[in-house]
């Protein structure tokens, strides 16, 4: 009965595909109808296969490989060997450059041995066919799929070229592993391009995507070996390969050189990534509606943000970073070595002045990629860092006053909020100077109040804290009493200020580059100015002080300039040291994600020994 049934099906089919191929040879005129249909079912203006990806150090190291399962490295037919263009050609269709994408004679064939079978064993798929079904459909095996493909074959042969065709063939067949496309195959099987392995290599590979399961080398070694000594002997019948060539190849050994994906110092990875996202919101124009009140519109611009992203990440670009491969070295040895307990974390940041790049960022003591990230998504209270951008900087610009000043480090109160200086201590009259490089609170307090709450938040404005909001606007936030507080980045990124009196977001990211090195995306940074001349001198004076003869003597190094504000805030929960040297601004935060009492380490300061370790492997 399946007999029957197949040779009923092949009477039928026959003259079917005979009329739609007779279709492409003849006029446009007679054939308008038919075509238009399928130009606008099966439009193939443009076809893209998805590609990895980079992500480059500022050496040009790869430090990442972006291919979300899918890992391809084009080729133009002019750089795939012929050798394997022929393999191809023998082995999965000998008729490739007769046939307009359908080999009647080989779907018959097909037919007649599937109805006598249970299920559809043979294909008969020419290699147009093949790509269609790789690029646009599934690889089910049914009837309906089949003529699915049939159609689709029709289209690429109309709309594309044989060289088109085999090209993307070649480019888009699944070779296992990961693996599509011969160039990826190559670099993961033998660690080298395709242009530099022998034809028993070349073959090897061509084995595998017949059945990329059945011929994994992987798993099933011996099985690849075998075919692809059957494809070179079918080269041999076909006249493209002599028999002698054919015995040397066959007898030459194959050893498989394993490549492995790069996806190396995931703390900065992770964070460029979201700095992609930043860098085309920003050239798209949706900054703005991310930041909607109004939830639909919001949630639009995230998805076309998205999507944006990854057509962007599946179109092979590489994003260039300003990474300091050695310093992030440093940096996550530091972490790692100097605070010790397995339930206290740390984060660092480091900022070039001249360039206000991120050269540096570290999101844990062993962060793992695309998690919990504390350099910039873990807000925490500031304690006395703030001192610098919220009361003293402020203060001085607003007034000229001379680092010299007297201030007063006498108890406080004001409507029942009575902040004590550290250990309860009471001061007289003290020097700016002094009161700084000792972090007392009082007098912090005092030069808050003479400026102003408005005005001193005015400056901090500037930096564009994401938490910081005007419930915020109160004496308390004078020495770091914030509702939610700020990331390490965040603070390093208002530290770079003390450098020129300037201030400029720091990016990772320095561009992002097509296959052929044209810029797609660079950010378009401006600075703003926020501290004069006289403020900014005045203020390394006092940062440099901390250094010399108060909370942070312990951080000096013989440098250019060194200079930093530490924080300790309420119980020692959060540790801080921020810091400049001559070409660096440093941000360090060590604490529990739950915050607790650091008291275990708190008289270690496990925080400047770290940006000390980090910022004399920056300077030296």
């Amino acid at each position: 009965m399946r007999v029957y049934l197949g040779y009923i099906t092949i009477f039928f089919l026959v003259p079917v595909l005979s009329i739609f191929i007779f279709l492409s040879y003849q006029e446009w005129s007679l054939a308008e109808t038919p075509h238009h249909v399928l130009d606008e079912r099966i439009p193939f203006d443009q076809i893209d296969l998805a590609q990895t990806s980079y992500m480059t150090a500022a050496n040009g190291k790869v430090i990442s490989e972006i291919s979300n399962g899918e890992n391809r490295i084009y080729l133009k037919l002019d750089d795939i060997p012929v050798f394997l263009e022929d393999l191809f050609i023998v082995t999965e269709d000998q008729k490739f450059y007769e046939h307009r994408g359908i080999d009647i004679t080989a779907i018959s064939r097909a037919l007649l041995v599937n109805s006598q079978k249970s299920a559809i064993k043979q294909g008969g798929s020419t290699i147009t066919q093949q790509l269609a079904r790789n690029v646009f459909l599934t690889h089910d095996k049914t009837y309906n799929r089949k003529l699915s493909e049939l159609f689709y074959a029709y289209q690429l042969e109309r709309k594309r070229s044989k060289s088109e065709i085999i090209e993307l063939y070649m480019n888009a067949i699944y070779f296992n592993n990961g693996a599509y496309g011969i160039e990826a195959a190559s670099q993961l099987y033998f660690s080298r391009s395709i242009k530099d392995l022998s034809k028993a290599e070349v073959a090897f590979l061509a084995a595998i995507p017949n059945n990329p399961e059945l011929y994994n080398p992987l798993k099933h070694f011996d099985n690849t070996k075998k075919r692809q000594e059957r494809i070179l002997k079918q080269m041999v019948v076909q006249g493209k390969l002599e028999q002698k060539e054919f015995d040397k190849l066959i007898k030459k050994e194959i050893r498989l050189d394993l490549s492995t994906n790069i996806d190396l110092y995931p703390d900065y990875v992770t964070y460029v990534h979201q700095e992609l996202k930043n860098l085309v919101a920003s050239a798209e124009g949706l900054t703005k509606p991310l930041k909607s009140s109004d939830e639909v519109t919001r949630n639009q611009a995230e998805a076309k943000l998205n999507e944006q992203v990854t057509k962007l990440l599946k179109s092979g670009v590489t994003i260039h970073t300003a990474l300091d491969i050695n310093l992030q070295t440093q940096a996550k040895s530091a972490m790692q070595s100097k605070i010790g307990f397995n339930d206290i974390e740390g984060a660092s940041v480091v900022i070039q002045h001249h360039t206000h790049q991120l050269v540096s960022l570290i999101g844990g003591k062993d962060y793992k990629k695309n998690s919990f990230n504390r350099a910039y998504q873990s807000y925490r209270q500031p304690g006395s860092t703030i001192k610098p951008l919220l009361d003293y900087a402020p203060y001085i610009e607003e007034t000229g006053a001379e680092i010299d000043q007297l201030v007063s480090g006498a108890n406080y109160c004001s409507n029942s909020y009575c902040p004590q200086n550290y250990n309860g201590a009471s001061y007289g009259m003290v020097t700016i100077r002094n009161a700084f490089a000792q972090s007392y609170n009082t007098p912090a307090i005092r030069l808050f109040e003479k400026t102003g709450i408005e005005k001193s938040f005015s400056y901090l404005n500037a930096f564009q804290f994401k938490k910081v909001s005007i419930q915020d606007h109160h004496i308390s936030s004078a020495i770091g009493g914030f509702e939610y507080g700020m990331s390490p980045l965040e603070m390093t990124n208002a530290f770079t200020s003390f450098n020129d009196g300037r201030y400029q977001p720091a990016r990772a990211i320095t561009k992002v580059t097509d296959q052929e090195g044209n810029v797609l995306y660079k950010w378009k940074n401006q600075s703003k100015k926020v501290w004069n001349k006289e403020t900014v001198s005045k203020m390394r004076q006092l940062l440099h002080e901390v250094t010399m003869n108060g909370t942070a003597r312990s951080a000096y190094f013989p440098s250019e300039y060194i200079g930093g504000k530490t924080g300790t805030t309420n119980d020692a929960k959060d540790i801080w040291f921020v810091g400049l040297t001559g070409n660096y601004t440093t941000g360090v935060w060590v604490g529990k994600d739950k915050p607790a009492n650091l008291q275990a380490v708190y008289s270690r300061q496990p925080q400047i020994e770290i940006w000390k370790a980090i910022s004399q492997a920056a300077e030296w």
